[in-house]
């Protein structure tokens, strides 16, 4: 009967670890929404207006699908844990009645482990969008500012590639 709880602690840490991140996302995309608000609103003839509204609009595409991914996250955590207070009284209902069905609660166990380790893939997967996004926003930082600054302090930085990456060049 340990290990369900122990099992249940960790998808309890998994559930709040989500909602944290997901109200993260949530106020980052109102944040978003405001900015290409006010651009959308402002004069299209601004430096950069486009190129800032493709990155907004961009930002905001990558954030919808990470709400969705840390959504169907905690939905698999959330059955994990259901799964494992099902087999913590499972497992006392065999030891109590001393029943032939043993396998009842080291299957409902095995579920309730495909669900966290559903949920822990949905998050690796959110953790590599959240780190594409912030990617895409430094190179637009780095892109428009290169316009903006000196041509010598231009020269005197290189660019900065990450592992993996295909370089662009602008």
């Amino acid at each position: 009967m340990i290990t369900p709880a122990v099992l249940i602690s960790a998808s309890g840490t998994m559930i709040l670890s989500s909602s944290t991140r997901l109200g993260r996302v949530v106020d980052r995309t109102r944040s978003l929404s405001d900015r290409l608000q006010e651009i959308s609103s402002g004069d299209p003839e601004t430096e950069f207006f486009e190129e800032r509204r493709a990155m907004l609009y961009d930002q905001l595409d990558k954030l919808t699908s990470r709400s969705r991914l840390l959504q169907r996250g905690l939905t698999s955590f959330y059955l994990a844990v259901g799964v494992f207070v099902a087999t913590s009284v499972a497992i006392g209902v065999v030891a109590f009645s001393g029943t032939r069905f043993g396998w009842v609660p080291v299957v409902m166990g095995l579920i309730g482990a495909c669900f966290l380790f559903y949920g822990s893939m949905l998050l690796v997967f959110e953790a590599r969008l959240a780190l594409s996004t912030t990617h895409a926003e430094m190179d637009f930082i780095w892109r428009t500012t290169r316009r903006a600054v000196p041509k010598e302090l231009v020269e005197q930085h290189k660019a900065h590639y990450v592992h993996f990456r295909k370089k662009r060049n602008d």
